[in-house]
């Protein structure tokens, strides 16, 4: 080689590496490439398999798919969800003896539910094995076994009934195919309820059916006449925390709940749905104001004239001509009055009363299905926000929240954890002081005369001493900020008897759009009538004779002027 060749050589030499080291890169990349396209193709190979080609077989018998679960029952001993043996039916294509086409005919006779397209191309898969229906009832299964082709599998599987149907269905919740639990109950206590050794021991619920009955009935009665789009309700015992009654419209059959992902009747409106309850939120703030120390007297006098914060101005939707005492600002469900008590108190005292009441936490309870409390931030709760979540405006609660902190309201003071499971008899459950007993009485007293003098005059059932408070709201606009005039959230929260509360009831109206769209008007007449089918169930009389002690607001409001 000559000298020049030679150099040439060398100039080229680390071109060569450069080009080899690229090629080999290159082949690395694809080899990559190609093993993650044969993992990708084995795992979706190994998912249809587990879909569609279903359990092995051991000798001509396919194990139980599900394991047997527990009843559940109400309070008094009804059956709300148990289980019984079903059957599946399968198919092994390369076992089948009879003509592919006519079997697919007859099987789709037999199971009405299944598309005999959908039949026959299970039954011609190269799988080996098919499911071709789950959930069949016996009779379905012996006419399938008098087909007599050794190519279909019946397998014996746990099947759960709900023979209420669609009573409590949020509540309880239901189980999906492979017998697992999917929603309420069921889902909550699924380790509980297929727990082998206690499957025979039956979850005994606080609810109580008569009640569940009631509420669900007068709320879709009302849902109906209003052409609303929702409805929610809570039952709770003041004492025990006990939730004897929980509903959520639309609702929906527990037995066949298949493909409710996404639809109304799927989400439970009463744990997972929040909202703006509005003036409901008022009787809190009132009794933040005693405990706290920020009002001192209740004969104290609050102008009515608009507050002009920032860019809001805070009106009363019915301003009376003279400054107000306290029990008037509940009676009159003053705005103004209300947001002059939460500015005093502060966002610091605020937000600690709404800590103990569980405001700012998940719904309570053992449901999964728990919304979270839409609240300002705390670099934003400033004095516009303290004034405007003071009358229930700027935060969203579930239907739940809302009763659970009115029972602690009017018991005494003390929070009791909401609960789905019945509280055996005697026991004594312990709970947290909130508010002090003085002021947790003289609420009532007060929720007692916005029934009998104020807003809440038609939710007043005869007899039982009712009290509590109406709430509207304009509904958030979807997707943008601010609210819409045109639809309101209605909710009407009370307690009963006012005397000696033993129980809170809730009703809420979503969006009524046929008649009155205002609380006192929709809601209201609601919790009236759910008073009235509940009360002697639960063993509270009528006594026209008692009422709560008022003697504290004498000369304080003048109740001529009230009406």
């Amino acid at each position: 080689m000559s000298p020049a060749a030679a150099r040439q050589a060398d100039i080229r030499l680390p071109g060569h590496r450069q080009m080899a080291l690229g090629v080999a890169r290159q082949r690395l990349a694809y080899g990559i490439l190609l093993f993650a396209g044969l993992v990708l193709m084995l795992g979706l190979r190994l998912g249809e398999l587990a879909l569609f080609d279903g359990p092995p077989q051991r000798g001509g018998a396919v194990a139980a798919a599900t394991a047997p679960r527990a009843e559940i029952h109400d309070r008094n001993g009804m059956v709300l969800a148990s289980s019984y043996e079903a059957y599946a039916v399968a198919a092994r294509p390369f076992d089948i003896q009879s003509n592919k086409a006519v079997l697919a005919r007859r099987l789709a006779l037999i199971l009405p539910d299944r598309p005999e397209a959908a039949i026959y191309a299970a039954l011609t898969h190269p799988g080996k094995f098919r499911y071709l229906a789950r959930r069949i009832v016996p009779e379905q299964a012996q006419k399938i076994r008098e087909l007599g082709d050794p190519g279909l599998t019946l397998e014996r599987e746990a099947e759960r009934l709900y023979p209420n149907v669609r009573l409590g269905a949020h509540l309880i919740g239901y189980t999906g195919l492979d017998g697992t639990g999917e929603g309420g109950i069921e889902r909550a206590l699924d380790a509980r309820l297929t727990d082998p050794r206690l499957k025979d021991v039956p979850v005994v619920l606080a609810m109580d059916a008569r009640v569940q009955q009631a509420l669900e009935s007068e709320l879709q009665a009302q849902m109906t006449l209003a052409e609303a789009e929702g409805a929610a309700g809570v039952v709770l015992d003041v004492h025990t925390g006990e939730i004897l009654a929980l509903a959520s419209l639309p609702t929906f059959n527990s037995n066949s709940p298949g493909g409710l992902t996404g639809m109304p009747s799927h989400m439970n409106r009463a744990t997972l749905g929040v909202y703006e309850l509005g003036s409901t939120f008022k009787a809190f703030t009132i009794a933040m104001a005693l405990d706290s120390g920020a009002v001192k007297s209740l004969d104290e006098r609050f102008p009515t004239s608009a507050i002009h914060i920032s860019r809001f101005r805070i009106t009363d939707v019915h301003p009376k001509p003279y400054p107000l005492s306290v029990p008037e600002v509940l009676i009159h469900s003053s705005n103004v009055g209300t947001a002059r008590m939460a500015e005093r108190m502060g966002a610091a005292v605020q937000k600690d009363f709404l800590k103990k009441l569980g405001f700012l936490d998940r719904a309570p309870g053992e449901l999964m299905e728990r919304g979270r409390t839409l609240y300002p931030a705390d670099d934003n709760w400033g004095q516009s926000a303290v004034m405007t979540v003071g009358f229930g405006h700027g935060i969203a609660v579930t239907p739940l929240h809302l009763a659970s902190a009115y029972a602690t309201l009017v018991n005494g003071g003390i929070r009791h954890e909401p609960t789905y499971l019945k509280v055996a008899d005697g026991n004594r459950v312990q709970g947290t002081r909130v508010f002090t007993e003085r002021t947790s009485m003289l609420l009532n007293g007060m929720l007692r005369l916005a029934v009998r003098d104020g807003t809440g005059r038609k939710a007043d059932a005869e007899g039982y001493r009712v009290g509590g408070k109406t709430g509207t709201a304009e509904k958030v606009l979807s997707g943008a900020r601010g609210y819409d005039r045109r639809r309101n959230i209605t909710t009407f929260a009370g307690a009963f008897p006012m005397d000696n509360p033993r129980y809170v009831v809730v009703t809420m109206v979503d969006d009524p759009s046929k008649g009155s769209r205002m609380a006192g008007s929709v809601a209201a007449p609601v919790f009236k009538n759910v008073v009235t089918r509940i009360a002697p169930v639960l063993g509270v009389a009528p006594d026209t004779g008692r009422e709560p002690d008022t003697s504290a607001f004498e000369g304080l409001y003048n109740p001529r002027v009230v009406r």
